[in-house]
Order: structure tokens, then sequence, then C-alpha cells
């Protein structure tokens, strides 16, 4: 187990630069997700890291020793990756022991190790069968005893459960979080999956073509985005967003839609955009007028995307509770203590919540 720091990373291929000015610091035992679009850097911030690539600036860290420089075997780390990478002729035993024999530990040892972590699993009755006789969550349980029984100071997982199917990814991101935090192993947790991301997470790294755009625990970055692109990533379905202004020295918005939504507190003035979760609009009599477009019923919840003319490019969703009857149109009120305000040009975020 160890600490982890990395100081002004930095990492250009030729004339791209696809990672600018990384600092982040992780604690001992503690569990960060790495969370962005593709293309945003977060696998290759993985793979500088592990010592796959080399940094083109800054320094890496862990445990208080700068392994910028040294080779991957030498950083004391175990990955567990997307496609498993199993060796197809080797039984899970000794897919589980290769990197201990590698080390020149003891046959004894060995099996206690590989033992321990199968029972930890649930992979003891599967020891002797070969990658191609296994499931798909058997496969990606084999590669993590690969990882545990190396008891390394720093676990990094590159999308792990991307080929899983969405039953099985319930389960084992589960798994993945009761395992990271029985062993306190420090973990670093690539995904393009902002569920994963907010259910593993001690805190979220957001990435953004190549820059934290925010690094907070899961719940912060849901209640306090810190600009339009956090707040339309984090979220499901996606925040919606209103063009405004801000009118009463700065109290109120008024919506190109109409309505006035007032605030809580005093803000600065000019051109806004409002953002709002489906969940906090709410039917009403005088608010914003959409025409329905879309009725998703999810069982425990309908969701109900519509368009306001003239207003948005996109629709608007709306979530309800239960079952919605037929819709042509539908008028909802913004829950203004739940309104998130963001400035028009830059995006970032103007106000707080509550």
């Amino acid at each position: 187990m160890a600490t982890l720091d990395i100081k002004g990373l930095r990492k250009s291929f030729g004339a791209t630069e696809v990672l600018r000015q990384i600092d982040l610091s992780l604690i001992d035992g503690e569990m960060l997700v790495i969370v962005g679009a593709s293309g945003c850097g977060k696998s290759t911030l993985l793979r500088l890291v592990a010592g796959l690539e080399q940094p083109t600036t800054g320094r890496i860290v862990i445990g208080g020793r700068d392994v910028t420089a040294l080779d991957p075997s030498e950083r004391d780390i175990a990955m567990v990756f997307q496609n498993y990478a199993l060796y197809p002729h080797m039984s899970v035993f000794d897919n589980m022991a290769y990197g201990l024999r590698i080390r020149g530990l003891s046959r004894g040892e060995i099996a206690r190790k590989v033992d321990e972590a199968a029972a930890m699993l649930g992979l003891d009755e599967l020891l002797a069968r070969k990658p191609r006789q296994l499931s798909g969550g058997q496969r990606q349980r084999v590669a993590m005893g690969r990882a545990i029984v190396r008891d390394p100071k720093l676990f990094l997982f590159d999308e792990p459960l991307s080929n899983l199917d969405a039953k099985l990814r319930v389960q084992m991101r589960a798994e993945i979080r009761k395992l990271q935090r029985r062993l306190g192993v420090t973990s670093l947790y690539v995904t393009h999956d902002q569920v994963e991301a907010m259910t593993l997470g001690d805190r979220l790294l957001i990435l953004h073509e190549g820059r934290p755009a925010q690094l907070a625990t899961p719940m912060e970055v849901f209640e306090c985005p810190a600009d339009t692109y956090v707040a339309g990533f984090v979220g499901s379905p996606t925040m919606n967003f209103l063009p405004g202004r801000l009118v009463q020295d700065g109290t109120a918005v008024l919506l190109d839609a109409g309505p006035l939504v007032p605030l809580l507190g005093r803000r600065i003035g000019g051109a806004v955009t409002l953002g709002i979760r489906p969940e906090h609009l709410t039917p009403g009599a005088q608010g914003l007028t959409l025409t329905v477009d879309l009725i998703e019923p999810l069982g425990s919840e309908t969701l109900v995307h519509g368009r306001i003319a003239g207003i948005t490019a996109e629709s608007l969703a709306v979530k309800f509770a239960g079952a919605v009857p037929p819709l042509e149109t539908l008028t909802v009120d913004v829950q203004s203590g739940h309104a998130h305000i963001f400035d028009a040009a830059s995006g970032k975020r103007i106000n707080s919540i509550g």
C-alpha cells in the first residue's frame, strides 16, 4: 500500500498534446476513478503511471519514491486490463502464479498466495480450468486474482468491465469495490461509464481534452459541477441547459424561454446558462411549455423528452416517478433551489446550490 503523487504531468505525441498539467495526490488506500469522453487522455494517464509510456514533463511518485524513469517491473504495481490478458494455454492457477514464479518465490509460497486469492474471488473450483472454459466474469476474476497475488503498492484498472454484459457489470463493479476496500490498496480506475465512476470512486477526476475539469468526491461532482462539461457528463440522463440572463441585481435568471427563476443570494451579472437536472423539473401551470417528442417508461420512473420552440437545439428531459399518460405538451417549473448557473461564455460555474 502506498500514496501516489503526480506533479506537473504532460504528455505529447509529436505535435499533439494529449495530457496537460496533471497534478494530483492519492492517500494510502484511496480509489480514484478517472472518467471522461473518448480521447480525453484517461488511458494515457494510466499508462504513464504504469510506466508503459514516458511523460514529456512531470514526475510520478509512488510511496515517496520517484518512479518516473523506472521500468514497469520496478514500480510495484499491478494492472487489470480491459481484455483480461490471460495466457490461453495456461490453467487458472498458472495464470495467477506466473508473475510469482518470475519473481522467484517458492512453490509453497506461490500455492499459498494463489489459494488465498482464489478463495477471496470464488475461484477455488476453477483453478484447473483454461481461460476458454470460463465465462467473462470468471476471466475478469482471474485477472484480478493475478493482480492480488502480487501484493502491489498500486492497482491500475483500465476499463475492466467494458466487455461484460449489463447485469454482470453491476455485479462485478460491486465486487471490485468491496475487494479494494478489503485489501486497502491505492487504486486508479479508468472508465468512460459515469455510473461506474459514481459508484466506485472515493474521488473522481473528470478529464476534458487532456485537462482536469474537476477533482472531487462523486457527490460533490454531481451536486456542484465545476462547469457545463462536467454538468453534462455526470448524471443519467444528462443535465438540461437553458439560456438566460441575470436580472434583479443578480437574484434571478430570466430565461430566454420566458419564465423568471429566483436565485438564492446575489450573483454577478451577465448572460448565463441555467442547468437543471431532469428530476428537478416539476409539473406547473406557469413554467416552461414543451412539445413532447418521446416518452420512455422505465418501470419505476418515466422520462419525458420535449423541445421549446426556438430556444434549445436538444430535447429537455423531465423525470417522473411512476407512469405517465400520453402527452402532446407538458408545462414544467424549475425548482430554483436546485438551479445551477454557469457563465454563458466560459461555461464556468458562478453559483452554489442552496
